[in-house]
């Protein structure tokens, strides 16, 4: 089984420290290490498995294929696949208003 090595952006670094400090501040330090340990998780899943994400519609409207999105509800994190590396892109709640975010995130990496 090929083995993929999970690298996140300056960006997505930055997407976890805020929902770290979000939820530590408004809910628990306790929640938010555990929330901080689960997404990381799910993004170390991709290491055996990147194609079980799907696209993201946003992206895919505009004929955009190179980006996959997994979810953690409600959040949402969008990466990409170049060769054995899956880089993470965006760490951010689903309820958020995506396309600009996704747009103005994947034009400055």
């Amino acid at each position: 089984m090929q083995t993929f090595d999970i690298l996140f952006t300056a960006g997505a670094e930055r997407d976890l420290q805020a929902i770290y400090d979000y939820v530590a501040e408004f809910d628990s330090p306790a929640n938010a290490d555990s929330l901080q340990d689960k997404l990381l998780d799910a993004a170390q899943r991709l290491q055996t498995a990147p194609e079980r994400g799907t696209y993201p519609k946003e992206l895919l409207s505009l004929g955009i294929r190179d980006f996959r999105q997994i979810s953690f509800k409600p959040y949402r994190i969008i990466y990409r696949v170049l060769g054995l590396q899956v880089y993470i892109y965006l760490i951010a709640d689903g309820r958020r208003e995506m396309s600009r975010l996704l747009m103005r995130r994947l034009l400055e990496a």
